[in-house]
């Protein structure tokens, strides 16, 4: 059993509905662990569109990180996402920010995710469930990291 880090967002119709769609659907997936409070952040990147609600989850999970990618894309198309404009709106997005201590990089799934240290918006939830997770490439925790930007 591994543990997932996942980050879910929406900007798109009913945000929280979206978010609390994506963790009831994670659930069937293993065990969730954690689940953040909700975060409204402002839009980065691609500005012409509406504040995000974000938030992040904890996942021991049988799924591979291939397997886990691929069933994240399904949730995320089950709430109607599509993908127009990058970084564009999104009725929901699910990003698999970490998958234990993994580090891999095939098409389609990075591991850890590549800009997730940089990013108060993921940084922000991720502290909320697991604080303690060292990222497997800078070697800090995820406190750390948002120490760093927070």
């Amino acid at each position: 059993m591994a543990e997932a880090l996942i980050a879910l967002g929406s900007n798109v119709g009913d945000r929280e509905g979206h978010l609390r769609f994506a963790v009831e659907r994670l659930r069937g997936l293993g065990r969730v662990t954690g689940v953040s409070s909700w975060h409204e952040t402002a839009p980065v990147g691609y500005l012409e569109q509406g504040l995000f609600l974000n938030g992040a989850l904890a996942l021991e999970t049988e799924l591979g990180p291939e397997e886990l990618m691929g069933a994240l894309l399904g949730i995320e198309a089950e709430r109607g996402r599509e993908r127009r404009v990058a970084n564009g709106p999104r009725t929901l997005d699910l990003d698999l920010l970490m998958y234990g201590d993994r580090v891999m990089d095939v098409p389609g799934l990075t591991l850890p995710h590549p800009r997730m240290h940089e990013r108060g918006f993921v940084l922000g939830p991720l502290v909320e469930v697991a604080p303690e997770a060292v990222h497997p490439v800078l070697g800090l925790t995820v406190r750390a990291l948002w120490g760093r930007i927070g």
